[in-house]
């Protein structure tokens, strides 16, 4: 994997996200997350790796970090679009705005990392996705708990921003020694169903 295949989005949501919840510890993260870094597109997968492996040793705020760089993500993702289109994105009926909203998603999962892709089953009993290439599960040994945060928040924030309620919860998760994939699941509301 080459540097370029860290998207800006992510970069800039985690330093967004750690200046908000961590703005004691930003300075040290700032060592890999260089504001001219930022501007020029040039933070590279050593430095967010480093950075997400201190974030992991901080311990409960590493889930807290995670989870708002993802809303982050999926809040400028779908500013991204044009009003127009937002508008008539939330005048569709529910079932059309789930579809939207997990093609957003994918899209999203993709423009992260380049590494990274969203793989949707929609079943019977719910809708799957399979986040394929995560770097925040990429670990050299096994997590006690699921590192799939970012990707969790991130899609039920863009959900939300298409009208759709829905719960996303980690089934399994790479990083715990589970599989070459993090599974999640979603629960959407019966209004979304029909």
């Amino acid at each position: 994997m080459t540097d370029a295949a860290v998207g800006r989005l992510l970069v800039a949501s985690i330093h967004q996200s750690i200046a908000d919840l961590l703005p004691m510890r930003l300075e040290f993260y700032e060592s890999w997350l260089n504001p001219s870094g930022l501007l020029d597109g040039k933070i590279g997968v050593a430095a967010l790796t480093a950075v997400l492996s201190f974030l992991r040793r901080e311990g409960e705020p590493y889930l807290t970090v995670a989870a708002r760089a993802g809303e982050y993500t999926a809040e400028w993702t779908f500013a991204e679009l044009p009003a127009f289109q937002r508008t008539i994105i939330r005048a569709m009926p529910p079932a059309i705005r789930l579809r939207l909203a997990l093609v957003a998603a994918r899209r999203m999962v993709r423009r992260t990392f380049g590494g990274s892709r969203a793989v949707v089953h929609l079943r019977k009993q719910g809708i799957v996705i399979d986040i394929r290439g995560s770097i925040f599960c990429a670990v050299r040994q096994p997590a006690e708990q699921p590192l799939c945060e970012f990707y969790a928040a991130a899609i039920g924030r863009v959900l939300h921003l298409f009208g759709v309620e829905a719960d996303v919860g980690t089934e399994r998760c790479r990083a715990t020694g589970s599989s070459a994939a993090c599974i999640m699941s979603l629960l959407v509301r019966a209004e979304a169903r029909g």
